[in-house]
Parts: structure tokens; C-alpha cells; sequence
């Protein structure tokens, strides 16, 4: 049976995440989240230590929702070719484009981060961010095998980038000129054109 107080957590973290993503850390107060949350400001300083407390939660789960199928595959991929486990993992990546709701909220949330980034962001970052960087970092080893690990690191960042300037701005590349649709033959289509365009790039490199 869910305590009062564990539904009182929930509703909170889930205005918040809505609020956040409408207008990112700094336009929103903590006034507004307990007016869409429906509780006091004494609930939010007992169950987060205040606003600092409650977004990095909702940035924590933002970042373990859009990382943990990743990480769920990295044993499975050591068993695929190179090729196919790259493959995969682009897949993965851009599996935001066909999401909706919370997904869709946590690149929202992410996106604000980009034009106005936080010391809450880049704290969690520096916590929860290794066990994601190490899958991208072994993949890219098996085709870069004689790299250092700075090289390995600048490879798998480059690799991320490559389907995150998608992920970020699918509402900009949905109109013309790119009119890029988000449906899943589409994201198919994208993951195999950027797979084939990223083999081309680690091969040329090694």
C-alpha cells in the first residue's frame, strides 16, 4: 500500500518535471510548483531540502529514463559485431524521437540546460554520467583498439553528438527544409544513415 506521504513525493516530482520543462530551472519558482503540485512549501522542503534538491532529482531521473536501456544492453552488445552493436546503440539513442510525454519533457529539460546551464546539472553529471560514458567508450575501443583513453573519451562524445543534435531538436527538423518525421520507419531510416556515416568516420580514424 503507497504511504500518503509517497504519493505526496510523487505528485511534486511530476509538476515539477512539467514546470521545468516549460521553463527551465531559473523561470520557475517554487511558488509555482506548489500551486501545480497542490501541496505547501514545508512538503517540498521535507521531502527535497527546497528547490535545488527537487531539480536534481527530476534531473536525475531525466538522465537514468533517457540512459537506462543503454545500459540495460551494454552485456548484449559484446556479443554483436562491431558494426551491429553501433548499430544498436545509435538506435538506442534516438529511441527519444518516438517517445512522448515524459521522454519528451526530459529533452525538454536537458534542452534548457544547453542555453542555461546549472551547477545542479553539471554536479549530477559528475555522478551519474561515468557508467553511460564507459558503454560509449568501450564501443568506440572495439573500432579505435590502439587509442588512448582521451582519444576513446573525444570519440564517444563525438559519437553522442551525432544523434543528440537529432534527439534536441526534433521539433525544428520536423518542418521544412529537413522535415524529418518521427515515426518509426523514419527513426529506422536515421539510425542506419548515421550508423553507416559513423562506421565510415571510427574505420577511417583507426
Amino acid at each position: 500500500m503507497t504511504r500518503p506521504s509517497e504519493v505526496t513525493r510523487e505528485r511534486i516530482l511530476k509538476a515539477a518535471e512539467r514546470l521545468f520543462a516549460e521553463r527551465g530551472y531559473d523561470g520557475t519558482s517554487i511558488r509555482t510548483i506548489v500551486a501545480r503540485a497542490h501541496v505547501n512549501q514545508a512538503a517540498i522542503n521535507y521531502h527535497f531540502d527546497g528547490k535545488e534538491g527537487l531539480y536534481r532529482e527530476v534531473l536525475r531521473t531525466a538522465f537514468r529514463g533517457l540512459t537506462e536501456h543503454q545500459l540495460a544492453s551494454a552485456a548484449q552488445s559484446g556479443q554483436l559485431t562491431r558494426e551491429e552493436a553501433l548499430t544498436g546503440f545509435i538506435r538506442r539513442q534516438l529511441r527519444p524521437l518516438l517517445a512522448r510525454d515524459e521522454a519528451s519533457r526530459h529533452i525538454r529539460i536537458f534542452n534548457w540546460e544547453t542555453v542555461r546551464p546549472t551547477p545542479v546539472f553539471r554536479k549530477l553529471l559528475s555522478e551519474e554520467a561515468a557508467p553511460f560514458m564507459g558503454v560509449a567508450t568501450d564501443l568506440v575501443h572495439r573500432f579505435l583498439p590502439g587509442a588512448d583513453h582521451r582519444t576513446l573519451v573525444v570519440a564517444a562524445v563525438w559519437l553522442l553528438g551525432q544523434c543528440s543534435i537529432f534527439v534536441r531538436n526534433r521539433e525544428q527538423l520536423a518542418g521544412p527544409p529537413v522535415e524529418l518525421a518521427s515515426d518509426e520507419a523514419s527513426v529506422e531510416w536515421l539510425a542506419q544513415t548515421i550508423s553507416r556515416l559513423a562506421t565510415g568516420a571510427l574505420q577511417s580514424a583507426s
